[in-house]
């Protein structure tokens, strides 16, 4: 399929992050955009003002019924009626996988999987990319806090692709450059097992194009499996590693640090945002420009002004009294290497973490780790668990992360957590969850502002 000649498209699930960038793609180059979506959102509001028609009713009459490219997203239920009618009436029904790999069959493409990070890392090659003046086009799984967007274009027939391991989507993908960041356990409710979850991130590394390279973090779980011709390793600080970090240094919230590699070194590069699993996704984005042969001054020049990713560590509100930071993190490992960065780059703060769970069977296969990772903190409040695409499960709730942990918890309504927030002395309070939590953040920042 050439995408490029589609003139009218349709999307089941218009509003979320990764089918919004690519519903972008396609109003941007002329295409007439259309679909529905559950709930009305602020990203809704902006694909509607950016041209796009879109409703909030599963109703099979509001569909555009001259639509040549149907594009669904597996979030979708399986009794969703507007695509039951697609697919009874004969339409050729796509998920936003099978698109991407359209779109990239004709691009050079760097693709970044992985259970953690994937998303700030893209779009920190998307924009390193972007404001070198190299250009790519970026399909993200996040917001962008320089540019407010997840997708942009560019002359370049390069891609810069987050790809999602969700549903196995990510197996559609053949990159040029594949990035992998870690292999965790996670989506159980697809994959089953964690070894079969492994056994997908290995077949991910054998999708790279013939003479592409594979960037992996060094130390990996099954490393030796995921290796293939042109692996180049990236770390944190240890020098086994292709690349990696030295001289590190904590500065007003961020680092300076060097990258060193074996044929080339860039020292003195700035990022202004917290987190030291932040800096370690920096030397996977500064590695990939260096592939690329850009210049290295232009990239430690535009590293500097690297403002984030929204709700990836996101400082919503920084004083000197006060610090107030926001992120997506819903893994055990995320929540770790969130907590302890905060608590280093704070330290002496008292650390106060609100989480709301995502997926009941996320929580029930992986609640162990929950509570070890929030006991890093030292207070925590549970929200109830955001149940997303699946229906509640007898036994599962907040409470089982509760029952094992030590650190002082109480389990909080959304509501509940906005008075604590009015009344509690807080100098260090983190928001956390990939479910709809991110709705208190406006209401939390003026709370926060006005006392």
């Amino acid at each position: 399929m050439n995408v490029r000649e589609i003139k009218r498209v349709y999307f089941v699930g218009i509003g979320g992050i990764g089918m919004s960038a690519l519903a972008r793609f396609f109003r941007e180059q002329g295409t007439a955009v259309s679909g529905y979506d559950k709930t009305e959102t602020d990203l809704t509001k902006t694909l509607a003002g950016e041209g796009m028609d879109i409703h909030y009713s599963d109703d099979p009459t509001l569909i555009d019924k001259a639509a040549e490219l149907i594009i669904y997203t597996p979030a979708i239920p399986k009794d969703h009626k507007e695509l039951a009618w697609l697919r009874e009436n004969n339409y050729a029904v796509y998920k936003r996988s099978d698109v991407l790999q359209f779109i990239t069959q004709t691009m050079f493409a760097v693709t970044v999987a992985g259970t953690h990070g994937k998303t700030t890392i893209s779009t920190m090659i998307a924009y390193l990319l972007r404001a070198t003046g190299y250009g790519c086009n970026a399909f993200l799984g996040g917001i962008s806090v320089n540019y407010e967007r997840n997708y942009w274009s560019s002359d370049n027939n390069t891609a810069v692709i987050e790809a999602d391991e969700y549903d196995r989507s990510f197996l559609k993908l053949h990159p040029d450059i594949a990035l992998l960041t870690s292999i965790d356990p996670d989506h159980l409710d697809i994959y089953g097992t964690p070894a079969e979850m492994e056994a997908a991130f290995i077949q991910y590394t054998k999708n790279i194009k013939p003479g592409g390279t594979l960037l992996l973090k060094h130390g990996l779980h099954r490393q030796n499996d995921l290796k293939t011709a042109g692996t180049v390793t990236y770390s944190l600080q240890n020098d086994a590693a292709d690349i990696y970090g030295e001289n590190l240094v904590q500065k007003d919230g961020g680092y300076i640090f060097d990258v060193v590699a074996k044929e080339w070194r860039l020292d003195g590069m700035h990022l202004a945002i917290g987190g030291m699993h932040n800096v370690e996704n920096a030397i996977a984005a500064i590695a990939v420009t260096q592939m690329l042969k850009i210049d290295g001054a232009a990239v430690r020049s535009a590293l500097a002004g690297f403002r984030g990713v929204k709700r990836r560590f996101e400082y919503v509100v920084k004083t000197d009294k006060m610090v107030y930071i926001d992120d997506y993190a819903h893994h055990p490992a995320e929540l770790a290497a969130l907590i302890k960065s905060a608590k280093r780059l704070f330290a002496g703060r008292k650390c106060v973490v609100a989480f709301q769970p995502h997926l009941f069977s996320r929580t029930r296969d992986l609640v162990e780790g929950f509570a070890e990772s929030l006991d890093m903190a030292d207070e925590v409040i549970l929200l109830d668990i955001y149940p997303a695409r699946e229906l509640p499960m007898e036994g599962v709730t907040s409470q089982i992360i509760a029952d094992r942990m030590d650190t002082p918890h109480t389990i909080l309504s959304k509501e509940g957590l906005l008075e604590y927030v009015k009344n509690a002395p807080l100098s260090l309070f983190i928001t956390a969850g990939a479910g709809d939590i991110d709705k208190l953040v406006a209401p939390i920042k003026n709370i926060l502002n006005s006392k």
